[in-house]
């Protein structure tokens, strides 16, 4: 693993674009929950698609960056 000059590890962009996507992710369906909890009228196919799968895909998006740094850091440990 390569590392940075002071000595640690340096972070990938696919690290960063999955933080970041997961992140993002969380916070806009917890933005629409919040939108139809206030609103409540209509039906807004959108949104409540977003409130319901965003925090499984975000929380699936923060296994996979997990699982990668794992295996990373475990190929840098054998080495």
């Amino acid at each position: 693993m390569s590392k940075n000059d002071d000595g640690a590890p340096v972070v990938r962009r696919i690290d960063r674009i999955l933080a970041f996507m997961s992140l993002g992710l969380l916070l806009v369906s917890v933005g629409c929950f919040f939108a139809t909890m206030i609103i409540g009228e209509g039906i807004w196919p959108v949104v409540l698609v977003v409130q319901a799968y965003g925090p499984i895909v975000a929380f699936l998006l923060l296994l996979v960056l997990l699982v990668m740094s794992f295996s990373r850091r475990g190929k840098a440990n054998k080495r």
